[in-house]
């Protein structure tokens, strides 16, 4: 019979496992990924911040997230021609170690759009229930960390620019593309995401993305 010692004993075991997930996931090396990533700030910036709003930023994203995105580049199955080609030169070691590193570096960037991040922000927290559109913080956290252990990424600070985008792609299902056959192929979460985003106005996508460029 399971005492309620016992059962908190095990309670407890399972929320320190689900915690510390994330960082036992981490398995690449920071310090040889910085050096790795030199190639990377042509675009992405010297520590991950983007100057180029139609580029993302990768500081402060999680690293399941970056070695999933990095995997299906080099496999040809996310619609981006320009990191197709790099992606493919990276080993595994590689991947684990570019997301360490950016995992460990600050975002920062521009602020949102003063005419109509409050729409977004309203999405972002409340959702719309009469649309079926869940609250974003349900899945990337009220400060846009977003969720490591369930394959989330974070969003906070990202260009605005680049997030439409995304959204786009997403509505139209163009984000997982195999480029060599040009049919729409999985991720861990593309589906949810391209349910959510048929489901959001162009107003609603613009909004969401100036809400999360300013999210700290």
């Amino acid at each position: 019979m399971l005492t309620v010692k016992t059962f908190a004993t095990t309670l407890a075991t399972v929320v320190l496992a689900v915690v510390l997930m994330p960082a036992a996931q981490a398995k690449g090396n920071a310090e040889a990924g910085a050096t790795k990533a030199a190639v990377c700030s042509a675009c992405h910036g010297v520590n991950g911040n983007s100057v180029n709003p139609e580029w993302p930023n990768l500081a402060g994203q999680n690293a399941r997230y970056t070695e999933e995105q990095l995997r299906l580049f080099r496999a040809g199955h996310r619609n981006n021609l320009v990191m197709y080609p790099l992606a493919m030169a990276l080993t595994d070691e590689d991947i684990a170690d570019l997301a360490a590193y950016f995992s460990t570096q600050t975002p920062y960037g521009l602020e949102a759009d003063a005419v109509n991040y409050k729409t977004g922000e309203a999405l972002y927290r409340g959702g719309d229930p009469t649309r079926g559109i869940p609250s974003c913080t349900s899945c990337h956290g009220p400060a846009g960390l977003g969720n490591p252990a369930s394959g989330y990424p974070a969003l906070r600070a990202q260009h605005s620019t680049y997030t439409l985008k995304q959204l786009l792609e997403y509505a139209s299902d163009q984000r997982y593309i195999d480029i060599a056959t040009n049919t729409p192929t999985k991720s861990r979460n593309g589906h949810m995401m391209a349910s959510i985003s048929k489901r959001l106005k162009e107003d609603d996508k613009k909004a969401l993305a100036s809400y999360i460029q300013g999210l700290r």
